[in-house]
């Protein structure tokens, strides 16, 4: 089977705390979750995820690789929550080792905001 990447929508404008229906990563070799909070007027908007290895059994995934600076002396910084507290986009990669065969992701709200979130699956 040839590469291929594709982008799936998970979480499209959401105005309340909300988890998506599971999307299959089940052959992937890499996923990044694509976080936005938009209509930021207080509060914020955390972004976590549960995977499965049945798509019946959920857990808290706890290993995503996040985006925030750090040095080159520094390990990886692995989180279990994004939380964006003004408008922005923000992503973290899932840890390259692991293989699930679903992901659910949950945007929680505090206060307001609008809230949307993409998985890139490469193949």
């Amino acid at each position: 089977m040839a590469n291929f990447t594709e982008v799936v929508p998970v979480l499209n404008g959401v105005t309340a705390t909300t988890t998506s229906q599971a999307t299959n990563i089940e052959s992937a070799k890499k996923v990044v979750l694509v976080c936005k909070r938009a209509d930021h007027s207080s509060g914020s908007s955390a972004f976590t995820a549960q995977v499965s290895a049945d798509g019946t059994n959920y857990i808290d995934y706890k290993k995503w690789i996040s985006n925030a600076a750090n040095t080159n002396t520094q390990d990886l910084i692995r989180v279990q929550t994004l939380t964006l507290s003004a408008d922005g986009v923000d992503f973290m990669t899932m840890s390259p080792e692991d293989g699930f065969l679903d992901i659910k992701v949950t945007a929680t709200e505090t206060t307001d905001g609008t809230h949307s979130a993409w998985l890139i699956i490469e193949h």
